[in-house]
């Protein structure tokens, strides 16, 4: 594969997203495509970011629903600072009010072609419905289901090394088993909206590199599947852990199968 250059009609992107795995499918795929990415963790850092001059962006690329400084409050700081363009995104329909502010919406996952439409001023994509909907109709993990689906693994094949595509699904499966660790202690706890976020990470990054089996658990957990009303809890809570690790160990056995030593 020939060297990478930036293509200068592309405008620079800022990503502004809380979840590692989400930003950096984002970063390394558009990068690939030909813009010049920056990236931030957190609306505090994006600030930082710009304030040191270290980005102008053309195009603000952001999370609808991150921790700390975020939503409204932050699109304000971001305007205050740049006349980029503010586009919001979200796996799932995310608050009124951002994407009132916002410029443009797009849900999660998206590729290039569909950022290509969104600044050409095209509606491609209309906010999801709720994720407590949406769960309903989702059914119990499928084993016989694609761990990831096979169109998304060939672009992201097209676009970039094999040796990139593997680093990729290997974050993904460190960050599930992340997860999983975190989902124990919020369940203990009792802690719903940790379980609801929990669910919501899982599902953007998941979504973003295709990886179908554990996207589509992440969506159940954020639409409540553990909480009052879904049957018996605890039993709820044990098969869906036991899900998403056999997701996690799909993920790891088809990184040995399509990537192997």
């Amino acid at each position: 594969m020939q060297g990478f250059v930036p293509l200068p009609e592309l405008p620079t992107l800022l990503l502004i997203d809380d979840d590692m795995v989400s930003r950096e499918v984002m970063a390394t795929v558009l990068t690939m495509t030909g813009y010049t990415v920056h990236t931030a963790a957190s609306g505090e850092a994006s600030l930082e970011l710009l304030d040191s001059g270290g980005c102008a962006p053309a195009v603000v690329l952001l999370d609808a629903q991150m921790p700390g400084l975020s939503g409204p409050k932050l699109i304000e700081q971001l305007r205050a600072r740049s006349k980029a363009r503010i586009i919001a995104m979200s796996a799932s329909n995310g608050p009124d009010e951002v994407f009132a502010d916002a410029d443009a919406f797009l849900l999660k996952p998206f590729g290039p072609e569909a950022l290509e439409k969104v600044l050409d001023g095209q509606e491609v994509q209309a906010a999801a419905t709720t994720a407590s909907t949406a769960s309903e109709h989702l059914p119990a993990l499928d084993s016989g289901a694609p761990v990831v689906n096979p169109e998304t693994l060939a672009q992201l094949r097209e676009m970039m090394p094999e040796a990139a595509v593997k680093q990729i699904y290997q974050a993904i499966v460190t960050d599930l088993y992340k997860r999983l660790a975190a989902l124990e202690t919020a369940i203990a706890k009792g802690d719903s909206a940790e379980v609801r976020r929990i669910g919501h990470s899982i599902k953007g990054g998941c979504g973003m590199a295709g990886a179908m089996q554990a996207s589509r658990i992440g969506a159940l957990l954020q639409g409540g599947a553990l909480e009052a009303g879904n049957g018996n809890q605890l039993d709820n809570s044990a098969a869906m852990l036991r899900d998403l690790r056999v997701a996690a160990g799909n993920l790891e056995s088809m990184l040995e199968q399509e990537f192997p030593a």
